[in-house]
């Protein structure tokens, strides 16, 4: 009896041994697409008075938990009965994430002025406060929605090959990490212009007072920061999703240095992408107006 036991604990302990060094590698491949969610949530979160911050950033914690409570016995079910499906769909996202990627950059250059505009009406529009919350958080929940589909996606298809049950932990693993850091990262940044403030009106300290103004000072660049990285992220983990899961655009930049050839294609694509959307949207939208 007790070699069985002992033969257990050690299949435990081989099993965790392969749910660790396989999260890493799902951590890796992921980081594109968590960096985006945390830029994408810090800017949802903040802009709010101080009073309302954290209960939206509760809410939207809850709508990301909600997310992968509907996302992951889906997912489980297709790895384990329809598995052929799983690739088809992770280039699905290969094609979002790139595609978003070359929309953002597009944004960054050309539509800058409608972005303050937008802001600046959410300053001005303090009546409509409450439906404006109710918006932005339902416009997150559903961003998020779509990027749990790539995080648990693009998981799944590092652990493919792995047993059902360590497809589980392993996701699952990813799945809880990406809302608890993504969320809890938001939350000490949404509140470090409140604690610069703080730190200015209560500290008589000519440093506190500096280091409180480079608290308020700092949030809008490190968002607009973890925007850019994000974009360059998304663009990358695209392009490496259409780099090792087609063939033929395998074989095109076989040779090339990794970071390079993903980039490179998920630009490529991106770009592609982007101007279907714009040529379909003109065609069929703005012609119609």
């Amino acid at each position: 009896m007790t070699s069985g036991i002992l033969a257990i604990l050690d299949d435990i302990a081989l099993l965790m041994d392969d749910v660790v060094i396989l999260s890493k590698v799902a951590t890796k491949k992921t980081i594109g697409i968590l960096a985006d969610d945390l830029a994408i949530n810090a800017d949802k979160a903040s802009g709010f008075v101080s009073s309302r911050e954290l209960p939206v950033l509760w809410k939207l914690t809850k709508g990301s938990f909600l997310n992968k409570v509907i996302i992951l016995p889906a997912i489980f079910l297709l790895s384990a009965y329809l598995p052929i499906v799983i690739i088809p769909i992770l280039i699905c996202g290969g094609v979002y994430l790139s595609f978003e990627g070359a929309l953002n950059v597009y944004k960054m250059l050309f539509h800058k002025q409608k972005k303050i505009d937008k802001e600046n009406l959410m300053v001005t529009n303090k009546e409509d406060a409450s439906r404006s919350e109710a918006k932005r958080v339902k416009s997150a929940i559903l961003i998020d929605f779509i990027l749990s589909i790539e995080i648990i996606i693009i998981t799944i298809g590092t652990v493919l090959d792995q047993p059902l049950s360590t497809q589980i932990i392993v996701v699952s693993f990813i799945a809880i990490l990406s809302t608890v850091g993504v969320y809890g990262f938001v939350a000490l940044l949404v509140r470090m212009d409140d604690m610069g403030y703080r730190l200015i009106s209560i500290s008589e300290n000519r440093f506190m007072k500096s280091s409180g103004w480079f608290l308020v000072k700092s949030l809008p660049k490190i968002i607009r920061m973890l925007k850019f990285v994000g974009t360059f992220a998304m663009i990358l983990v695209g392009g490496g999703i259409f780099v090792h899961n087609i063939h033929f655009v395998h074989q095109l930049v076989d040779g090339w240095p990794v970071l390079l050839s993903d980039f490179f294609v998920g630009l490529i694509s991106g770009v592609v992408f982007l101007c279907l959307f714009l040529i379909v949207k003109k065609v069929f939208f703005n012609g119609n107006s």
